[in-house]
């Protein structure tokens, strides 16, 4: 028989069978604990806002910063822009092999914070361009870990409360980092109109101060994930494939290194090749990102009755038929028209492509999710050259580029396919 009480339903009867017992246990009122479980996820979101602002509030305007402020040539420009985000990954590469192996990642969490905020507030007030790539190399590089660690702190905290739903959280937290650079951006140009660099970056060190603050106080110290251990040949565990690992980093590079390339030539190409305002860009922009973050949240939805690499590698499809499209496109309202097509490209690759390569290192979420996120600034600098030979050849070039990095992409993803596991002796 059952009793009711204030506790829930509660099973009195011991004829009832243990599958009985199992199912009946998964029916009861989990309100409660679903409750609790957003509430312990609100100081992750704020770390992700509060981190997401700060990067979006000093890295647009860092060229600008290096130029007019610090007064440096184009060659030290260069050098600053390429120098910083490698040490960037070589940092974020480290911390997160070395946070899978302890129970520290809270501690990383609010170290990395720190780092920023102190990184940040000596910016404020330096102007010697060897100081700021002391720092860029050392405590700007240490904060640039804040991201993979706080998305890999989200993954262990879904594996362990929600594991059903862990693509849809991430996704979920990855639109947050998105909505600070919906707003970033435009409160730094505000705080460079009021109070110049000085403002600008004395903002970044409050809101790196606040994701420390938070994470020391209200998020906890998680234990080290469990890992797949090792058959009896010592073969890697199912999805820790070396090979597959390197292919799916390699693929994620050329489907990241168009976002960068895309975003560069958008108001060269509308200015000279369309022969509209070059300001229209930023219409283009907004409307993506206006798509791309409900577009996110519908694929994280969507992970729980579909697999993830289907979705990833309908995103990299997307990729490569938007720049196509921009490719040949003739007018502004071609590519306004092309931007759901683009906001699902980025909305799959950015937001389900960390789920899916935490998936192939289970048990290593900051390994995992570092790789993943180390791909961006690898492809951002590759665009680089890309972008200085799309000036020589004409700027509808960059698209057709685009378009074959994102088929190279797709293809490498394709070759990662897993290989069906062998069946269990009978």
């Amino acid at each position: 028989m059952f009793e009711g009480g204030k506790d829930g339903v509660r099973v009195t009867c011991a004829s009832v069978s243990p599958v009985r017992r199992t199912v009946i246990a998964m029916a009861v009122d989990t309100r409660p604990a679903v409750r609790a479980g957003r509430l312990r996820l609100l100081p992750l979101v704020l770390v992700f806002l509060a981190a997401g602002t700060s990067f979006a509030v000093v890295m647009p305007f860092l060229t600008l910063f290096l130029d007019s402020e610090v007064r440096a040539d184009p060659l030290r420009v260069t050098v600053f822009l390429v120098v910083a985000p490698l040490s960037g990954v070589a940092v974020a590469a480290l911390v997160g092999r070395l946070s899978d192996r302890w129970p520290i990642r809270r501690r990383l969490l609010v170290g990395a914070s720190l780092a920023g905020m102190v990184g940040t507030g000596l910016t404020a007030f330096v102007r010697d361009y060897w100081i700021l790539l002391g720092l860029a190399v050392t405590l700007t590089a240490l904060a640039g870990s804040l991201l993979p660690q706080s998305f890999a702190y989200a993954r262990q905290l879904f594996d362990r409360d929600s594991p059903g739903r862990a693509a849809l959280g991430i996704s979920a937290m990855r639109t947050v980092f998105s909505l600070a650079w919906v707003g970033g951006p435009p409160l730094a140009a505000v705080l460079l109109s009021v109070g110049g660099f000085r403002l600008v970056y004395g903002a970044a060190a409050v809101l790196y101060a606040l994701a420390a603050l938070i994470a020391a106080i209200r998020l906890e110290e998680l234990p080290v994930p469990p890992r797949s251990a090792p058959d009896e040949r010592g073969a890697d565990p199912p999805g820790a494939s070396r090979w597959r690992l390197a292919l799916t980093v390699v693929a994620f590079t050329m489907l990241q290194c168009p976002l960068t390339l895309g975003v560069q030539v958008l108001p060269l190409f509308i200015g000279r090749d369309l022969r509209g305002d070059p300001a229209d860009a930023g219409l283009v922009l907004g409307l993506c990102a206006a798509l791309e973050i409900p577009l996110m949240l519908g694929l994280g939805a969507l992970t729980a009755k579909v697999r993830l690499r289907p979705l990833i590698l309908l995103g990299g499809g997307c990729g490569a038929a938007y720049y196509a499209i921009a490719a040949v496109a003739s007018s502004v309202g071609v590519l306004l028209g092309a931007q759901l097509v683009n906001a699902l490209f980025i909305a799959a690759v950015s937001g389900v492509g960390i789920a899916y390569v935490q998936d192939l290192l289970p048990g290593q979420p900051g390994r995992a999710t570092t790789l993943f996120t180390n791909t961006f600034p690898i492809g951002a600098m590759l665009a680089g050259p890309l972008l200085g030979l799309a000036t020589q050849v004409g700027f509808r070039w960059a698209y057709v580029m685009n378009t074959a990095l994102c088929a190279a992409g797709l293809l490498v993803l394709l070759l990662t396919r897993p290989r069906p596991r062998p069946a269990a002796p009978a």
